[in-house]
């Protein structure tokens, strides 16, 4: 039998694998664990106390169930999310690859993408969760979802992405983090990867590790966070620094 593993302290993670045991942190509830792929509001809360200030801007563009606008009421942030199928009245109606902000204005952007088409997120034709982890047109899609969350954020504003590879028997396995990672490389300088434990009923089901063990793959045990920054801007460009 396995041991149920208590809810993590809350409090702002020193090494780069986080554990969580657990959809929610505290008494309440943030976002809807009945969501398909509900963010674990513990990584986002993580994010947002270590790299912005009370009423800091925060931006999800993937935002699914609402986790990130609950943790950001928490914590005394403003936050927007977007979605091409709003789950509720709170978040907007937009597309990851062009958001309806203006460009240097956000501290924080969090993405939480579909990583793959065997979930269905929306009947919209755009939806980027309708694209294969296989298709290098999910990559492409990616690409102008980071490049826009680039433009959107202020000089020194922080990136995050929380992403899993994706393993099918018929097709093996696709690095989805590896790839999503040189993107972000392009636009952002790298502050650090942190690993994340899963710990998915899934994982301990007899039926699916049976199935691993057969077939000789693994399961997903744990997501990346890939945390970037947008570079400060240049002082007077061509021009000797005052001082």
């Amino acid at each position: 039998m396995q041991r149920r593993l208590a809810k993590p302290p809350l409090r702002v993670q020193p090494t780069t694998l986080w554990e969580y045991p657990s959809q929610h942190y505290g008494e309440g509830q943030q976002g809807d664990s009945r969501y398909v792929g509900a963010t674990p509001s513990y990584v986002i809360w993580n994010l947002i106390q270590r790299y912005t200030k009370p009423g800091g801007l925060v931006v999800d563009p993937f935002c699914g169930s609402g986790t990130t606008l609950d943790v950001a009421k928490d914590t005394g942030r403003v936050a927007r999310g977007f979605d091409l199928s709003p789950y509720r009245a709170d978040i907007e109606r937009a597309d990851a690859r062009k958001l309806p902000l203006d460009s240097n204005t956000v501290d924080l952007v969090f993405m939480d993408p579909p990583y793959g088409d065997h979930i269905h997120y929306s009947d919209q034709p755009d939806c980027i969760g309708k694209l294969s982890a296989y298709d290098p047109a999910y990559y492409r899609a990616m690409h102008r979802a980071i490049r826009e969350a680039s433009r959107v954020l202020a000089p020194g504003g922080v990136f995050g992405l929380y992403v899993c590879d994706y393993f099918e028997k018929k097709h093996g396995f696709a690095p989805v983090g590896f790839q999503l990672f040189m993107s972000i490389a392009e636009s952002f300088a790298i502050l650090d990867i942190v690993s994340v434990a899963r710990h998915n009923k899934t994982l301990e089901m007899g039926n699916y590790r049976k199935a691993a063990e057969e077939g000789n793959f693994f399961l997903r045990g744990f997501n990346y966070l890939f945390i970037g920054q947008k570079p400060a801007e240049r002082q007077g460009k061509g021009k000797p620094r005052r001082g």
